[in-house]
């Protein structure tokens, strides 16, 4: 298990999933951890479970990221990793996508991204252990395979997920030419069984075992799987890691390069 003791970390999207998920590795790894989210009722009970601290936070309200950071500092001294997980779904196409849904979209999945990234940077500008024996500061984005083989029924989730993606590649490479010692990676999850696709599976019975079956694994991921790769991107272990994209996805991009 990668050691992350000492470190200091945020979690957006805590409250179900993958988010959930990662909130519980961290803390098992060692890290102390501030999860966020708009979800109260399912985001406390996580994180106090979890012996985690919580925040209220809506990612595309992106005046409040200065503050959010400064909880984790002003709580713990430092910042360490941020997990840009909060992400949000349409399900509109391209004739259907309403000018309002576009934008809710983006500024959730990309700009609140963006908005994470811009003020963990800062804050680890400032960790005096950044850089000390190897120790790197770690930036987390999760995309999607839906940025890769294109949904056609969602197409604002399935583009601001693609911006996630050189997104990530843009601030690694910025980090690493101006000598930060931030790492910036992407985790791009398959099919995994979230409360997002159970909640589907009450309105379209059958989903969760057409979704399973379009990986030649012929099962949904489970949360935590993708939470372990996060915790690797998170620890040193992978410490020339950078503008990375690693697929959770059970070989499903191996085959299916579109739906």
């Amino acid at each position: 298990m990668p050691d992350l003791k000492g470190k200091v970390a945020i979690v957006t999207g805590c409250a179900s999933g993958i988010g959930a998920a990662t909130v519980r590795r961290l803390r098992a790894d060692g890290a102390e951890v501030l999860g966020t989210d708009i979800n109260t009722e399912w985001g406390e009970p996580v994180c106090e479970e979890a012996g985690a601290a919580f925040a209220v936070h809506d990612v595309a309200d992106f005046a409040a990221w200065p503050d959010i950071v400064a909880q984790a500092v002003d709580r713990w001294g430092r910042l360490d990793i941020l997990v840009n997980n909060a992400g949000t779904v349409s399900s509109m196409s391209i004739e259907d996508v309403t000018d309002e849904m576009w934008d809710r979209i983006y500024n959730i999945n990309i700009k609140g991204t963006m908005a994470g990234c811009r003020a963990a940077i800062a804050a680890m500008k400032e960790n005096p252990f950044i850089g000390q024996d190897g120790s790197s500061g770690s930036i987390i984005n999760i995309s999607s395979t839906s940025a890769i083989g294109a949904l056609p029924s969602d197409v604002a989730y399935c583009s601001s997920k693609g911006a996630v993606r050189v997104l990530s590649k843009s601030v690694a490479t910025h980090c690493a030419k101006q000598g930060y010692n931030i790492r910036c990676n992407t985790v791009i999850p398959g099919a995994t069984d979230t409360n997002i696709l159970a909640q589907a599976e009450n309105v379209a019975p059958g989903l969760k075992e057409a979704v399973a079956a379009t990986s030649p694994m012929n099962r949904l991921a489970d949360p935590s799987e993708t939470a372990s790769a996060i915790a690797f991107l998170a620890s040193d272990e992978c410490a020339y890691m950078t503008g990375s994209e690693l697929l959770v996805d059970g070989a499903m991009m191996s085959i299916h390069p579109g739906f």
